[in-house]
């Protein structure tokens, strides 16, 4: 098989799940991994038999093809235009970027290099969300009619080591977690057109409770609730909720409306789940998952979807233009907070040709 040489760079919390997961898929040759932090970077290369580099000899190395951005989301397009200029395609943890303006100019140099740009999230590709893609290609829930995503928890300084960043700008549980939803909600439903919504901050500061910083406190500059509505361009109309504020709730992650079914769609942050169809006038039933990467963490396939593509010289699904949507959309949430107005999006994005079409023998291929 052939191969593409990725390079890493940013050798935090979600590294471990990327490397692990990047050995189910062949095509990814690890080559090199920095990090900011020599000792990160040496440390997690040693716990993966890797080699550790320093940050200009990663860009420079010609035996890499793409650069796998992992840093923080602040950091996100300043690492993408670095690996641009130095040749490289790139393929970023979500979100894409932490500003609009900011995205279109990563995705532009890479258009005008004749490069790529892929970014997280890739759950989407998890076979429960496949599974429930062909659901709706195939007509199961009749005419889209709209749709509820609900991510709402208490806040994740109660688990993570290192939380700050999530109350910093870039934070806040709309760029965290709303890249794993609406992602998911382009893949079922197709591009969104308008967005209107409201963010809140009812706290300035926040204590920490997980063990290593336990009873430190940090500060608050994002808002920490967001709801609203997504318009899309098919007609379908869905209700938005993502917070760091709520004790619990009953909800679950996405339900898809349709004249003649409804569908209750996995956590969009995972590959698997059940899928469950109410078809109407009927009960709730539950639907096998017939596609692959569902049982399992699977974060590199969205990678080795773009390596293959590059290879094939096909459109790869975790693109530029899906994220960068995905970003515009975001954003629009606070526009309109902001300002009081339903807010037209300008992005073109098109759903993600199914997963299946790449698969030889249930495999990425």
């Amino acid at each position: 098989m052939d191969k593409v040489g990725i390079g890493i760079i940013g050798l935090g919390n979600i590294s471990a799940a990327y490397l692990k997961a990047s050995q189910d898929f062949p095509v990814l040759d690890i080559r090199a991994v920095a990090d900011m932090n020599p000792a990160a970077a040496k440390a997690r290369a040693d716990e993966f038999g890797l080699k550790a580099v320093d940050l200009d000899a990663i860009f420079t190395d010609p035996s890499i093809d793409i650069i796998l951005n992992l840093t923080i989301p602040k950091a996100h397009v300043e690492v993408g235009l670095r690996a641009i200029d130095a040749g490289k395609h790139v393929y970023s943890e979500k979100p894409l970027g932490i500003v609009f303006a900011e995205g279109k100019k990563l995705v532009e140099a890479a258009k005008a290099k004749n490069l790529r740009v892929g970014s997280a999230p890739d759950t989407f590709l998890g076979g429960s969300h496949q599974t429930s893609r062909r659901l709706v290609d195939e007509g199961a829930l009749g005419q889209l009619v709209g749709g509820t995503a609900y991510f709402m928890c208490p806040g994740h300084e109660r688990w993570h080591p290192n939380p700050a960043f999530y109350y910093e700008a870039g934070g806040g549980p709309m760029l965290d977690m709303g890249p794993y939803y609406i992602t998911d909600l382009v893949n079922l439903l197709g591009p969104v057109a308008k967005v209107s919504g409201f963010g809140t901050k009812l706290r300035d500061t926040r204590t920490i409770t997980s063990k290593d910083r336990n009873g430190e406190i940090i500060p608050v500059h994002v808002p920490t609730h967001v709801s609203g509505t997504l318009v899309f361009h098919n007609g379908a109309v869905v209700q938005v909720t993502m917070s760091f504020d709520v004790a619990g709730h009953k909800h679950v992650p996405l339900e898809i409306y349709g004249t003649e079914a409804s569908l209750i769609v996995p956590d969009p942050n995972h590959f698997g789940g059940q899928i469950q169809l109410l078809e109407k006038g009927g009960e709730w039933t539950d639907i096998a998952t017939d596609m692959p990467y569902a049982e399992g963490n699977y974060r590199s396939i969205g990678l080795a979807d773009m390596a293959h593509a590059i290879i094939e010289g096909r459109p790869h699904r975790c693109n530029g233009d899906l994220a960068l949507h995905v970003l515009e959309v975001m954003e629009a949430f606070q526009t309109s907070s902001d300002t009081g107005r339903v807010i037209d999006i300008t992005t073109p994005a098109e759903r993600p040709a199914q997963l299946g079409s790449s698969l030889v023998n249930g495999i990425l291929a």
